[in-house]
């Protein structure tokens, strides 16, 4: 396991913006081997929003917040749980051999307060992190897990981990939703078990055969998109679908919005240099919002999605939903300045993020609120995105539609099931799957499979030869199928990243035996 160490002046760098009360997340060049007892500690402390104290958590590895390496290097070490909640820890993102599974308990497996596990795994190289996976997640229980490509070459690394933030407990906030919390604890390979204080969220399960699966005829046009607080229209979703329903976002009123726990009132400032290139790590970890990623006065150029290659591609925004992450490659103009790598909430004017500048650049203060508001994220971006390594090419051993529902009382569902109430998607090692699936809810669904990344192969029933990725949005009316390889034996998690849509029901199990 390598950290980052601190060099001052040096061609490749790692520049981690950000971090807890005491400031940035890291300032770091090099990889060298820094290796601390324990390896990573979870902690409560308190930061500065706007002006008021709150009350969050903090993922520390050696150097600060999160885990640098780089590919080949292992994960070994001690986690410690300082906080005074139970831990249930994600490693998002992250590949296991067999070898490796039960040293890594993928799907974390509580862990009390005070309490210490051992983790040992081959790092999954890319952009990627770890988070909780329970309610406490909404109070900023996540980090980087970031391993730096061996073909990574001589850009500046600069980590963003995007928050949504709020005052309110992530239990007042699903109350406040009309939902009851159904999330149980997660034992080793994604098995549920009881977590103390999480008793009566019911976390949603599916069935193989899409439920309902004729909802989705005549499904097309007359959406509405809204953007803040659109009201739920859960009640009977299958008919009707044709026109006159209201796709909308931002369910959850956030109190502000972080870029490395900061706001765009106090950004962080990111030193770069004149003539180089950077390569912005944009992780996605709010728990109920996506955003679109700018970068005003340069021209940033996809590379990676997902922690995965993909063929470059340049645009003027683009849409990073709840858990996925983006590598944008930057080349910093030889004459310097200051450029804000931003953040915009999806159907809304908010934005947060921080500030690329140069030696002796002036930075100029910006706006919390952009001139308008950006649109419902869609799949527009998503089809133009193809795999710099791509799955190889087979017929799928087994096919899996899945109908993602919506219902009253804040209830989410995969094939008419919450999690707990059907049986797994039972598959082999080895064995080609394809799952599609179909939204004919008023919201999109980041949908995310633990322990393995998939290529996205197909858009609104379009064959395409997409990217490769662990979390794929799902808008509503517009289907989306991806292909996989099953992976190592055990029960592995489907879900959608929204958080309070999983607690409510929206997750269920693959299993592979």
């Amino acid at each position: 396991m390598t950290e980052p160490k601190h060099l001052s002046s040096v061609s490749r760098r790692t520049v981690l913006a950000g971090g807890a009360a005491a400031g940035a997340l890291a300032l770091s060049g090099g990889w060298s081997r820094v290796l601390a007892a324990p390896l990573i500690t979870v902690e409560s402390l308190t930061i500065d929003v706007n002006g008021k104290a709150a009350k969050v958590f903090a993922v520390k590895g050696p150097t600060g917040e999160g885990i640098f390496a780089k590919a080949g290097e292992r994960l070994a070490g001690a986690v410690l749980n300082a906080s005074q909640a139970p831990a249930v820890m994600h490693w998002h993102g992250q590949i296991f051999a067999p070898t490796d599974q039960d040293r890594a308990r993928p799907d974390g497996g509580e862990l009390a307060p005070g309490g210490t596990d051992q983790v040992d795994f081959l790092l999954t190289p890319g952009t990627h992190w770890m988070h909780s996976h329970t309610l406490n997640e909404q109070q900023l229980l996540a980090a980087p897990l970031v391993t730096r490509e061996a073909d990574a070459g001589e850009a500046q690394d600069v980590v963003v981990m995007l928050h949504d933030f709020s005052f309110r407990s992530p239990e007042e906030i699903l109350a406040s939703l009309g939902g009851a919390n159904a999330h149980g604890g997660h034992g080793a390979h994604g098995a549920p078990q009881p977590t103390p204080g999480m008793a009566g969220m019911a976390m949603p399960g599916m069935t193989h055969a899409g439920h309902g699966m004729g909802a989705m005829d005549g499904v097309g046009g007359g959406m509405m998109a809204t953007g803040q607080n659109a009201g739920h229209m859960g009640h009977g979703m299958g008919a009707g679908m044709g026109g006159g329903m209201m796709a909308h976002a931002n369910d959850v009123d956030y109190d502000a919005f972080l870029a490395n726990r900061r706001t765009l009132a106090d950004p962080e400032v990111v030193k770069v240099e004149t003539g180089g290139k950077v390569r912005l790590r944009i992780i996605n970890g709010g728990t109920a919002t996506a955003f679109f990623i700018s970068v005003p006065g340069l021209k940033p150029r996809c590379v990676a999605v997902d922690g995965s290659p993909c063929v470059p591609v340049e645009a003027e925004a683009f849409p990073l939903a709840q858990g996925q992450r983006i590598d944008l490659l930057v080349d910093i103009p030889a004459g310097g300045g200051a450029f804000p790598v931003l953040a915009q909430v999806e159907a809304s004017p908010r934005r947060t993020g921080l500030v690329l500048a140069t030696a002796g650049a002036s930075v100029a203060r910006v706006a919390e609120t952009a001139d308008r508001p950006q649109g419902l994220l869609d799949l527009a971006f998503e089809g133009r995105l193809s795999a710099g390594k791509p799955i190889a090419q087979r017929k799928a051993d087994k096919v899996f539609p899945i109908m993602l529902g919506e219902e009253a009382g804040y209830r989410w569902t995969i094939n008419g099931r919450t999690y707990g109430e059907a049986s797994p998607f039972a598959v082999s090692p080895g064995e080609r799957v394809e799952m599609t699936f179909m939204n004919p809810t008023t919201m999109s669904h980041p949908m995310h499979l633990h322990g393995h990344h998939f290529q996205v192969v197909g858009i609104g029933g379009r064959r395409i030869a997409g990217a490769v990725r662990d979390t794929v949005m799902v808008p509503p009316h517009m289907p989306v199928t991806i292909a996989f390889d099953a992976g190592p034996k055990g029960e592995w998690f489907l879900h959608c990243h929204h958080l309070y849509h999983m607690a409510t029901g929206m997750m269920a199990v693959v299993k592979i035996a």
